[in-house]
């Protein structure tokens, strides 16, 4: 044990964990069980952002981590409280977002192993819930462990591959005092640079190589080296949706959009080497892996099992994305060809264009609204609708961290809760549907409360419009699909949030959203349109399942 010259009790070591972490604001939603974490954040300076369901808390945290790529904290209270995160939680997994998730237990005094007693918010197994949907879920023994606990739990969410990590907390361990308390643990060691040689000698036989990037590129940094690399090989780079930004929208590079649009899928059937760079190669992304095994398959990934779970990689590069690519791009010759896959690229970038504009003419109003409009260093985060989808699949992201998209989970309700966290680090947009918005509305209150700097683009289409289109197409009733809906502008202004509604995408949008867009704090632009799923929407996949 070490002396705590900082913390007299639990709370308190728990917050000066907070500190050395790195965290300067969290997410919650106070309890009769947490009050004690709320006082010592601010007594620590630590800026507590109140929400009004804790499953919000665990999103805007979620969001603040993608945008900021720092630690989202979440703050929540015991039994139905930490239950509620759980959808949030699940979402952070699957996209790799480091959050860690405190939430109190009942008091360890009143526990008893393997009885469940009936004491207020308690649970048989709190800890177990969260089992399936994070990297570790574990709960503090005493008091003097908090310190060592908070540490190890933040930096393990940090560590790569990143995501949310839970720890319990009995509460009367944060009032308990603390005269000592256990040692920090060390932090994680480094992993070894690996041997470059069967990964040139892949690349020296390749004559077409494709880099494929995904999201754990974006966590690492490694946007300066994927664009070296690719320079260096003249070779074309198709992305995720996690790892959207990775590059400029303009650079010589980068193919225009998801494989889910043929001209840019073509890309992986002709190469005869994929370059797959912090990528598990998802389902989402190759259509449920019907995109075939290419001739060759070199990854780069910080964990192997991940980069060989869905194709067979003939060489594995096991490190950190951004070390691992620096080296790769400096131990391979420049090649030919950069000025002819310019050409090519550009020529793709007209396509998607057309393509899009002939598709669905309302988001191509969207999309080009938002290349003129949106501040660089704007994040968008996109939910599950149809707008949602042909913004994560076709805006022009301007840099890495600028879209935040469910596309891990899934999650319906995702983007305006998430954008609460994305929008304090700068102006955050949520593009919506109508039904999802509803989920998490009251978080309005949140917005207004903490003057967040939030346009929220809102898309009415009188109910669950994808979920209407699978119906359609599918020949049946469309049923539980068509919803009765708010007045959404007066439901904003309820909440003393300025709100405009408008029909399609046209000049009259155009002008409500530069306008949201100079307002300091939350706005809302209510959009009156129904828009046909684009490409990248499962039912629409044009390669057929094997």
């Amino acid at each position: 044990m070490v002396d705590d010259g900082a913390a007299d009790n639990g709370a308190g070591a728990l917050v000066d964990a907070l500190r050395e972490l790195g965290v300067e604001l969290a997410f919650g939603l106070p309890g009769v069980h947490n009050l004690a974490v709320w006082e010592a954040c601010a007594e620590a300076g630590i800026r507590l952002v109140g929400v009004r369901h804790e499953q919000a808390a665990a999103y805007a945290a979620d969001g603040y981590a993608r945008a900021t790529g720092r630690l989202g904290v979440a703050v929540v209270t015991t039994g139905p409280g930490a239950a509620n995160t759980l959808g949030a939680t699940g979402e952070a997994m699957t996209s790799g977002a480091p959050v860690l998730v405190i939430a109190t237990d009942i008091p360890s005094t009143l526990r008893r192993p393997g009885v469940y007693r009936g004491v207020l918010h308690e649970t048989r197994d709190q800890a177990a819930m969260f089992a399936p949907v994070t990297k570790a879920a574990t709960t503090t023994a005493a008091a003097a462990d908090l310190y060592a606990d908070v540490l190890r739990a933040g930096r393990e969410a940090l560590r790569a591959p990143t995501g949310p990590v839970y720890l319990g907390v009995p509460t009367d361990l944060l009032s308990a005092p603390v005269t000592e308390r256990t040692p920090a643990p060390a932090g994680p060691a480094g992993l070894p640079e690996p041997d470059l040689d069967a990964a040139i000698a892949l690349i020296e036989r390749a004559e077409r190589p494709l880099l494929w990037v995904g999201g754990g590129a974006v966590r690492a940094g490694a946007g300066d080296a994927v664009g070296l690399l690719a320079e260096r090989l003249a070779a074309p780079v198709v992305t995720t949706y996690h790892g959207r930004g990775i590059l400029p929208p303009d650079h010589p590079c980068l193919a225009p959009a998801l494989t889910h649009v043929p001209a840019i899928g073509a890309l992986w059937d002709e190469a005869d080497l994929v370059i797959a760079i912090g990528s598990d190669l998802d389902g989402m992304t190759t259509q449920n892996w019907r995109m075939p095994q290419p001739p060759a398959l070199l990854a780069i990934n910080v964990d192997a099992a991940d980069a060989a779970k869905n194709y067979r990689p003939d060489h594995v590069l096991t490190g950190d994305a951004r070390a691992v690519t620096e080296r790769l791009a400096a131990a391979v010759p420049q090649r030919d060809g950069l000025d002819v896959l310019a050409v090519q690229t550009g020529s793709m970038r007209t396509h998607v264009t057309t393509l899009v504009r002939e598709e669905e003419p309302q988001a191509a109003l969207l999309l080009d609204t938002f290349d003129r409009l949106l501040p660089a260093d704007a994040t968008v985060l996109a939910d599950m609708c149809i707008a949602g989808y042909w913004v994560a699949g076709f805006h022009r992201v301007p840099a890495p961290r600028r879209l935040a998209y469910p596309m891990g989970w899934g999650t319906l309700g995702f983007a305006f809760p998430a954008a609460l966290g994305a929008a304090l680090r700068g102006r955050a947009v949520a593009v919506v549907g109508d039904g999802g918005f509803l989920f998490a509305c009251g978080e309005l209150a949140t917005a207004v409360q903490e003057a967040l700097p939030v346009t929220i683009v809102l898309v009415d289409d009188g109910g669950y419009g994808m979920l209407r289109f699978d119906q359609v197409q599918a020949g049946v009733p469309t049923r539980g699909v068509d919803l009765v809906t708010p007045d959404f502008v007066a439901l904003a202004g309820a909440f003393g949030v300025p709100a405009e509604a408008v029909d399609g995408f046209g000049d009259a949008f155009e002008a409500a959203l530069a306008k949201s867009l100079a307002t300091e704090g939350p706005s809302l632009v209510a959009v009156r349109a129904a828009l046909t799923p684009p490409p990248s929407t499962s039912p629409r996949w044009y390669r057929a399942a094997r």
